[in-house]
């Protein structure tokens, strides 16, 4: 792991604002190191900062629990934060200091982050970083150990169409991208709450899962009927599934739960 620290300042030069720890993912450089360049330059003239490039889970893992009092910062896609947000929360530790995040890479891999509210250009999410207020968020978590930031999907291929602003789902909808190894049609169990929605004889064409006011949010779409809920939690079991987190394919695997945590993060977001 590569690291550079900027020299502490007295809190009066800066706005005695708190330190920070500007985790880099190294795949954001490589998909736009001029994002990376700029907001890393906004972040570090602004508070005492020390920026850091993580090369795998256990360097992450080691430099977030040795941070100190520094708040954590993430550059990068929607995947660096699930991984920054998975080690906070194996680590006991993903409540303590709101997370800022500045979203860099291709729009269909930044989505998840965006539709929560952070802007898109890296002066101004850097800026939110710096004076933005910290909101609390639910985070769904799953029974492998997976943390989700906005959905869980399974089935239906998105296609290209206009983005409808009414919906969290549709926002997260990105171009050509494929919601993991299992296709339409999928042959699967699934229940709320020990209460069977769908069962292996019938066909799920869509099933989404999003967190909601301290629940599940469960859209699932069958051949012939629909059905949307809340639960607390979902259980899907199958001979082999894939599905999507934040529109990352996820292997096949032969169950899955998943339940939400209510308010376990705070985001920093703009003011107002």
């Amino acid at each position: 792991m590569s690291s550079l620290s900027t020299p502490a300042s007295r809190p009066d030069e800066r706005g005695g604002r708190d330190p920070l720890l500007v985790l880099v993912d190294p795949a954001a450089g490589r998909a736009d190191g001029e994002s990376v360049r700029i907001a890393r330059d906004v972040l570090c003239g602004g508070t005492d900062a020390k920026v850091a490039l993580p090369e795998n889970q256990s360097e992450l893992d080691r430099v977030l629990s040795h941070r100190g009092r520094r708040r954590p910062v993430v550059i990068g896609c929607d995947l660096a934060v699930q991984r920054v947000l998975q080690a906070l929360h194996r680590q006991r530790d993903l409540g303590s200091d709101p997370i800022g995040v500045v979203p860099v890479g291709r729009p269909p891999a930044v989505a998840a982050c965006r539709s929560l509210g952070l802007p898109g250009e890296p002066v101004a999410a850097a800026r939110t970083v710096l004076g933005g207020a910290p909101r609390k968020l639910d985070l769904l978590v799953d029974d492998g150990g997976g943390v989700v930031i906005a959905e869980v999907r399974i089935g239906e291929r998105v296609r290209r169409g206009p983005l409808s602003l009414r919906s969290l789902w549709a926002k997260l909808a990105a171009p050509d991208q494929a919601t993991g190894s299992a296709a339409e049609g999928s042959r699967l169990r699934v229940e709320a709450d020990g209460r069977l929605l769908a069962d292996v004889h019938e066909r799920i064409r869509l099933l989404r899962v999003t967190p909601a006011e301290g629940a599940l949010e469960v859209a699932l779409v069958l051949e012939g009927r629909s059905e949307r809920l809340r639960a607390e939690a979902l259980a899907v079991t199958g001979r082999g599934f894939g599905y999507a987190a934040d529109g990352r394919p996820v292997h096949p695997v032969r169950h899955r739960t998943w339940t939400v945590l209510p308010g376990a993060w705070s985001l920093l977001l703009p003011a107002g």
